[in-house]
């Protein structure tokens, strides 16, 4: 009476886009954190967290928003302050009132003027090709050439 002739469905799996995109998760200004933070979907934060922020959808960094360890993430708006690595698999955007004190990897960054950052920055996405010796002596050499004036 209750069978039903359609196979079962697969287990459940964690999809790659956040499952809440419509919705942020919000720390407001006045509050503190201390651990871990998991969301699966956007969160913007304009209060203090001292610890890893792993997100999968954005994380905003509000311009009253501190953050002091890691970050993991989609991708981020920064308007505050970080300090710590940055592991961002999209883009990464420093707004003018960003201070950003530690490592980036990113896909893709923009960075405004007035925007603060004081660390190293790899950013994956594109096959470094390594060039050949010979061609940099060649092209060394023919920098080195002087150039005569004609009149």
């Amino acid at each position: 009476m209750f069978r039903s002739d359609k196979p079962s469905d697969p287990p459940m799996t964690k999809p790659s886009e956040p499952i809440n995109t419509g919705k942020i998760n919000s720390i407001m200004e006045g509050t503190s954190i201390e651990g871990e933070i998991r969301s699966d979907s956007n969160i913007r934060i304009d209060g203090k967290v001292k610890g890893t922020v792993h997100a999968r959808g954005r994380v905003i960094v509000g311009q009253s928003g501190v953050i002091e360890g890691e970050v993991v993430c989609q991708s981020s708006d920064i308007e505050g302050t970080v300090i710590g690595k940055i592991n961002c698999q999209d883009l990464l955007s420093l707004k003018a009132t960003a201070k950003l004190q530690g490592d980036i990897n990113t896909k893709k960054l923009a960075i405004e003027p007035g925007a603060i950052f004081t660390g190293n920055c790899s950013m994956a996405g594109g096959v470094v090709k390594e060039m050949d010796p010979a061609r940099l002596r060649t092209e060394s050499a023919r920098s080195e050439q002087p150039v005569q004036a004609s009149r």
